[in-house]
C-alpha cells in the first residue's frame, strides 16, 4: 500500500476500500476464505458499512456508532493463525516458504484458544508485515490499531504495550525519511508524541511534541498540528473538538 494511502487510513480513517460511511451502525457480512498457508476454509465476518460519528480521540482512533468495527477489518485463520486482510486471502497473496514457516512457528502455538480479540488480529498482521518486510509505517498502523482495539476490550497492559511498540515503529518510518512523506512527517511526530504521553513517559511526549513545528511544510494548512502539539504538552485532552 503506499504511503500517502497508508497516513490518510490514519488521519481520515475509511479503514479499507468498500467501506462506506452513510449507515448510521455498523453492519456486517459474513464471508468465505481459504488460507494460503495450510489451505484452511473458513468464515469470517467483514465490514459492510460503518458510521464514524463517535468522535475522535487525539491519538486520531475514530469511534464508531454502536459496534466498534476494527476487529472486523482483518481475518485470522484458525487453523494456523495466518491473519491479513480480505484481499490476503486471495489468489494474488505472496506467500514464500519463510513466511508459512514463521506462521507455523509463532502463530499457530500462540492461537487464543476462545474468542479472537481485534487487538490479536493486529497484532498477528503485524509479525506477517514484518516477515513480509513491510515499510516500518504499515507496521506501525497495525500496532496503533492494536491499541486502539485494546481500549474497547478494556485490556490496560496490553494497550500500554502496542502504543509503545507503535511510537517506535512510527520513529523508525520517521528515521527513514524516504519512508515518510515530507508533507506528513509534522502529523506522525505529532502522534509519536501522543503515543508517549499516553503510556506516561511525558518527557519523550514533551521532546516530540517539540519536534513539530520544525516539520510543518504548510504553516497555514498545517496549524492546527502546531496547536495540538502545544495542548496535549500543556493541557492534554482526551478527544479533539
Amino acid at each position: 500500500m503506499h504511503v500517502r494511502a497508508l497516513v490518510a487510513r490514519i488521519f481520515h480513517p475509511v479503514p479499507y476500500a468498500g467501506v462506506v460511511r452513510e449507515s448510521k451502525m455498523t453492519t456486517l457480512r459474513q464471508i468465505d476464505l481459504s488460507c494460503p498457508i495450510c489451505s484452511n476454509k473458513f468464515s469470517s465476518q467483514a465490514v459492510l458499512s460503518t458510521s464514524y460519528d463517535g468522535g475522535k480521540r487525539t491519538d486520531f482512533h475514530e469511534r464508531a456508532v454502536g459496534a466498534q468495527p476494527l476487529p472486523f477489518f482483518l481475518h485470522m485463520c484458525s487453523r494456523c493463525g495466518y491473519t491479513g486482510l480480505e484481499r490476503d486471502f486471495g489468489e494474488e497473496a505472496e506467500i514464500g516458504p519463510v513466511i508459512k514457516e514463521h506462521v507455523w512457528d509463532e502463530l499457530a502455538p500462540k492461537l487464543p484458544g476462545g474468542t479472537v480479540s481485534g487487538s490479536d488480529k493486529y497484532e498477528f498482521a503485524a509479525k506477517v508485515a514484518t516477515w513480509q518486510g513491510c515499510e516500518p509505517l504499515r507496521i506501525a498502523d497495525l500496532l496503533l490499531r492494536a491499541a486502539w482495539c485494546c481500549v474497547d476490550e478494556g485490556d490496560v497492559e496490553a494497550e500500554r504495550y502496542f502504543r509503545q511498540q507503535a511510537a517506535r515503529a512510527f520513529e523508525q518510518a520517521l528515521a527513514t525519511y524516504d519512508g515518510v512523506d515530507r508533507d506528513d512527517r509534522a502529523v506522525l511526530t505529532y502522534l509519536v508524541g501522543e503515543l508517549w504521553r499516553r503510556v506516561g513517559n511525558l518527557k519523550m511526549a514533551s521532546d516530540w511534541f517539540e519536534q513539530v513545528g520544525t516539520e510543518i511544510t504548510n504553516s497555514r494548512a498545517q496549524h492546527w498540528v502546531v496547536e495540538a502539539a502545544r495542548q496535549q504538552r500543556d493541557h492534554p485532552r482526551e478527544w479533539f473538538g
